[in-house]
């Protein structure tokens, strides 16, 4: 830990001892459940657990082998360590009180955006709003004019705009293949669109070193989807683990989650018609704006893009279809060929060891109505969601100090799919 970041460490915790009680997360704490414990009544009770939102929260990275994480209300915590004895498992206290947790990141984020203010580029030393972001493609394609082109695809339903970035190696050739990447479809995701910014960084920041990717493929990024629950989450440490869209269903309840949304088996299993479930699909297909503006960005490119990429957490898992079935599709050894590169240059870079495979039977439930799914019908060959590794007390919430470790081990992973990809579908 440099000097700075133990300095500021400390403050946080001088400064945290002070700090008002919120209400929302006092006292939850989250438990861990070791892949080991792993039964098929074990199974069960978690699905039901899962049900109970009101008082449980079943942490979504456990999925694929990795640990089980379960947040749970103070109210049901005595029930909880009752439901483990008489399933015989093993558990750990991994985080004692969620709120306190909460508090001491919200000030350590407010301080780190005192001290490291938007000067014209994006790093790596804090999480950055979805303004900044769109500011700083701004004066990218400002100073880049002939390789870095912004392009404002539509607004979220509060009024923010939604703007993509396509970077190219300034040659003016048209028809290009395209590389298709967004981040931030669930809201309290903050990693997602850090590691999207990373990958901008690099590909106009170090040309030289990744001119082959450009070469015949132009990248089109669209860094948040979700600018409405990005910033939410980022308003107080009572909403940083709000996950859907702002937009108000029928109910008392609001948002949906823009990843059940899309119009392919849409409703269908792993997505929920209750309004106030984190899995809510949505009144309709493409009742959100947010999702109709990626919906339309595939169809813009699905005759040239050869790759689509959709950046989550947590779980440290490339997924490719289908999310809607345990069915794979005829070409999924092309899908696994691409998803094994990006495993490789991971493990061999940095030793975190990722998995891969379909959606559906990799994370063991169904997940109709994504983006991924979409995009592959839609005619992407390769089509893949990236869960980016596990960080913080809950998952979700990496500490700034991680982002740099974080954000450059995903890049290598996608750079190595990417070239991939290059080689199966060279420029007609």
């Amino acid at each position: 830990m440099t000097v700075w970041w133990l300095f500021l460490t400390l403050s946080c915790l001088s400064f945290s001892a002070g700090l008002q009680k919120f209400n929302k997360y006092d006292g939850y704490k989250v438990y861990e459940v070791s892949r080991k414990a792993r039964s098929a009544a074990l199974e069960l009770t978690l699905s039901e657990l899962v049900k109970n939102e009101s008082y449980y929260e079943v942490f979504s990275g456990f999925k694929g082998g990795n640990s089980v994480k379960v947040m749970v209300h103070p109210d049901e915590q005595v029930n909880f360590v009752r439901l483990m004895g008489e399933n015989n498992v093993a558990y750990d206290i991994v985080n004692r009180d969620v709120g306190l947790t909460l508090r001491r990141q919200f000030e350590t984020d407010r301080m780190l955006r005192q001290w490291f203010p938007y000067n014209g580029r994006l790093g790596t030393e804090r999480y950055y709003s979805h303004a900044e972001i769109n500011q700083f493609i701004e004066d990218l394609a400002r100073d880049n004019p002939r390789r870095v082109f912004v392009k404002t695809v539509g607004k979220s339903y509060e009024g923010r705009w939604l703007k993509t970035v396509t970077i190219t190696n300034g040659d003016a050739r048209r028809n290009k293949n395209v590389i298709l990447v967004d981040g931030g479809f669930h809201a309290r995701e903050w990693i997602s669109p850090a590691a999207a910014v990373h990958l901008i960084n690099e590909l106009v920041e170090n040309f030289e070193g990744n001119a082959d990717l450009l070469q015949d493929f132009d990248w089109v990024i669209l860094p948040v989807v979700n600018a409405d629950g990005y910033e939410f989450t980022q308003t107080s440490p009572d909403n940083r683990f709000w996950r859907k869209t702002r937009q108000p269903s029928s109910s008392d309840c609001i948002g949906t989650d823009p990843n059940r949304n899309f119009d392919f088996h849409w409703n269908e299993e792993g997505a929920s018609e209750d309004p106030c479930n984190n899995t809510y699909a949505g009144a309709k297909p493409f009742s959100e704006p947010e999702a109709l503006v990626v919906r339309d960005l595939i169809h813009s490119f699905a005759d040239r893009g050869k790759m689509y990429l959709t950046l989550h957490s947590y779980g440290s898992l490339i997924l490719y279809p289908w999310g809607w079935t345990a069915d794979v599709p005829d070409t999924v050894d092309d899908l696994e060929e691409v998803a094994a590169e990006g495993k490789k240059a991971i493990h061999e870079a940095t030793g975190t060891v990722y998995k891969v495979g379909p959606s559906t039977t990799t994370i063991n439930y169904a997940a109709a109505g994504a983006s991924d799914d979409y995009a592959f019908n839609a005619g992407f060959p390769i089509s893949f969601t990236m869960e980016l590794p596990f960080g913080g007390a809950d998952g979700f919430d990496p500490p700034a100090s991680d982002i740099d470790r974080l954000v450059r081990e995903t890049w290598i992973g996608i750079a190595a799919m990417a070239r991939r990809v290059i080689q199966k579908y060279p420029l007609a």
